[in-house]
């Protein structure tokens, strides 16, 4: 009666924005691995850093397959699924995750 029909909705740039936000976080945490990797091959740098850079590096991986799943999702269909909790989880644990790894590696 007073709802909203979403039947014909035209979600407009709504997707494209929204894969384009997946690709620039997807590229902001792969400048953080790559500068855990520099950091982690510094001349004298302890094991416990190299420890952390693999830890950062398959971190980026697995946000990497969150993201690639997702940005497939919205380029793919006409009206993209939501996303599911759980890679919405994974995703937020893998940035912060990140974050931690950043920070013990500077440290």
């Amino acid at each position: 009666m007073g709802g909203v029909s979403t039947a014909g909705r035209d979600p407009g740039l709504q997707p494209e924005r929204t894969r384009l936000a997946w690709r620039r976080t997807t590229l902001s945490a792969a400048v953080a691995a790559v500068l855990a990797v520099r950091t982690a091959l510094r001349a004298g740098a302890p094991a416990t850093a190299i420890v952390g850079c693999a830890l950062c590096c398959a971190l980026w991986l697995s946000f990497l397959w969150v993201a690639h799943h997702r940005i497939r999702a919205l380029s793919a269909a006409v009206r993209p699924p939501a996303l599911a909790p759980r890679h919405a989880t994974a995703a937020a644990l893998c940035a912060v995750a990140m974050a931690v790894c950043a920070v013990a590696l500077l440290v």
